[in-house]
């Protein structure tokens, strides 16, 4: 009877186990990736002066406290209002977020 539940804690943990991984990816690729894809709109290159754009420079979204590799992960796999469905292999959204984790201020 304990059988399912064991299974399901199992399958779950493993499931989150596999979220709290770090993304691996190749940021210097990631800019390529971004300057080639998403510069029509965003700032995509490191910033010396703070920006209040919109829409916000890819160094501002680093800066964010919410900014995770998880948080891009989702973000970068959902649909927005006011940005075009992009469809990245995940190799390539991999290198994304690994570039723009990279502009994060210490």
């Amino acid at each position: 009877m304990m059988f399912p539940y064991v299974v399901a804690a199992l399958v779950s943990g493993a499931h989150f186990s596999a979220l709290a991984q770090p993304l691996e990816g190749n940021p210097l690729r990631g800019r390529e990736i971004a300057t080639k894809l998403c510069s029509s709109c965003h700032h995509v290159l490191p910033m010396t002066i703070p920006d209040k754009a919109d829409p916000p420079s890819f160094q501002s979204i680093a800066n964010l406290p919410s900014t995770t590799g998880i948080a891009l992960n989702a973000f970068l796999h959902s649909s927005h209002k006011n940005m075009p469905n992009l469809i990245l292999a995940p190799a390539d959204s991999n290198d994304v977020i690994a570039y723009i984790l990279s502009l994060k201020q210490q």
